[in-house]
């Protein structure tokens, strides 16, 4: 039998036998403990858990994720012990230098975590225990398992808050890019999806970089918030080992150690705003996606995929489909389950730590790695697919986009009150229709046919690009204030990145 390659074990077991009139020894207890592998995370449950228990309980097959985490936290907790004279320093160079190779073996290879334990702490202390023997029972001294998951889990989600924001940087300097090159493209801005002014393609991309500079600014702002470290919290109220929190803390990178030891340990918000954030910035690259997938229809063309974010059809050789910013807008719907989940999960928990919360786990390192993979893909998709500047043009001379600027010339120059201007230009519009024609290209003789109070600029007035041109009001759409715009983004994108 395995355990009994330990030679203490069968010390103990005779030892037991020698002394059993002293002792009194149950040996039945004492059976089950050696021969039926009982955990060592439990003093007090006495035989083997149902297969369906372990099966419904054990986390090792997705929380092995935080294996680094935990090896990082156990060698901080460890150098702390040591220092407050709770190990000793024979103990804490035999840990340290046993979690080091250990942590080295897991990312090479040599150790797998498939193990029968019931969670990454459990395997990472057995496979210790293993290593270096009795040193490795010590490490858990001071702490609990409640604060050493919240540990663990709060330093996966700061780092990913971390990643993901560099991310985002990134994708938002494709947006500047793009920009630069299509200040002066001309695209039909819409509301309702129907046509209403004229805008330049360089403004639109930068309206999308504004909302993934929020979505930066969210991430980095959660970082700040939860970076707090639960560390020697242990099962909820403390411990009575003489511990040094602040240094722990200072160990990991923690601003400071948290200050209410209940809350912490079974605390989630860090969780549930990485995954509030994730899903609003999938949400912007769902817009984005739905956009994307209609300029590049046959009836817009404004934009042309490159083919490595397109798919053929099975059957129709003509196809080339947009399945990459299809399957981002599908991903959206995926990690908001994640966070509908979680919040769900924890709305009826009392405190403090309960299993309800083993669930917090999945989702999110499933949020993570879509959010991380859909910003790659995004930024790829953006940098190197084909703008279709004529089309966009073209399309602009659609739909009276000018009509406002119509309005706006007849308040400043024949001194009409704007909702009387309102109106005479719905009519002009209804006599454009008659006549097929876009407002935008109808004659001097023809507005002057409507209503004679015109002057000749008025041709001017609703020329589209004039009209682009005409919005310089800060924000605004002109050409000039694009650039502004680029200007005041890439200045904070290069102080943001230091």
């Amino acid at each position: 039998m395995k355990l009994l390659e330990k030679n203490y074990y069968l010390d103990f077991f005779f030892y037991i036998i020698k002394k059993r009139n002293k002792f009194r020894y149950n040996f039945t207890k004492l059976f089950r403990s050696i021969f039926l592998k009982k955990n060592i995370a439990s003093a007090r449950i006495n035989i083997e858990s149902s297969k369906l228990l372990k099966e419904l309980n054990d986390s090792l097959p997705f929380d092995k994720e935080l294996y680094k985490e935990d090896i990082t936290g156990s060698l901080a907790h460890s150098k702390m012990l040591a220092a407050q004279g709770i190990i000793s320093s024979e103990d804490l160079e035999l840990i340290t230098k046993g979690l080091n190779e250990l942590l080295e073996e897991i990312e090479s290879g040599k150790v797998e975590l498939n193990g029968g334990d019931e969670d990454i702490h459990m395997a990472i202390e057995r496979l210790l225990t293993a290593k270096i023997g009795d040193a490795a029972k010590r490490v858990h001294t001071a702490r609990s398992r409640n604060d050493q998951v919240a540990t663990d889990f709060r330093l996966y989600v700061l780092n990913n808050n971390l990643e993901l924001a560099r991310l985002i940087l990134k994708v938002v300097e494709s947006f500047i890019n793009v920009a630069k090159e299509n200040t002066d493209t001309l695209l039909p801005g819409m509301t309702h999806l129907q046509h209403a002014q004229p805008i330049n393609f360089a403004y639109h991309m930068l309206a999308y970089a504004s909302m993934f500079k929020r979505d930066y600014e969210r991430f980095m702002s959660s970082y700040d918030r939860n970076n707090i470290s639960p560390l020697g919290c242990a099962a909820l109220a403390g411990t009575p080992h003489p511990i040094n929190r602040e240094q722990t803390a200072q160990e990991l990178g923690f601003r400071e150690p948290s200050i209410n030891c209940l809350d912490t340990v079974s605390d989630r918000d860090f969780a549930l705003e990485i995954l509030f954030n994730i899903s609003t910035m999938m949400m912007h690259i769902s817009r984005l996606s739905e956009e994307l997938i209609l300029w590049s229809t046959s009836e817009f063309k404004f934009i042309t995929l490159s083919d490595k974010h397109a798919t053929g059809s099975s059957i129709m050789p003509q196809k080339k489909n947009p399945d990459i910013p299809e399957l981002l807008r599908g991903k959206t719907g995926r990690v908001n389950g994640n966070l509908v989940a979680l919040l769900t999960v924890m709305k009826g928990l009392p405190l403090a730590y309960n299993k309800d919360t083993q669930e917090d786990k999945e989702g999110v390192f499933d949020s993570v790695k879509t959010a991380k993979l859909s910003l790659m893909v995004l930024k790829e998709m953006i940098d190197e697919m084909q703008v279709n500047k004529e089309n966009m043009e073209k399309a602009c001379r659609v739909g009276h986009l000018s009509a406002t600027d119509l309005a706006d010339y007849m308040v400043k120059n024949l001194n009409m009150p704007f909702r009387d201007a309102y109106h005479l230009v719905g009519n002009i519009v209804n006599r454009s229709e008659e006549l097929g024609k876009d407002i935008s290209q109808l004659t001097y003789e023809e507005l002057n046919a409507i209503d004679d109070r015109f002057a000749q600029d008025v041709i001017d007035v609703l020329n589209i690009r004039n009209s682009m041109n005409a919005r310089e009001s800060f924000g605004g759409t002109s050409t000039v204030k694009t650039k502004e715009q680029i200007d005041i983004l890439s200045k904070w994108l290069e102080q943001v990145r230091g």
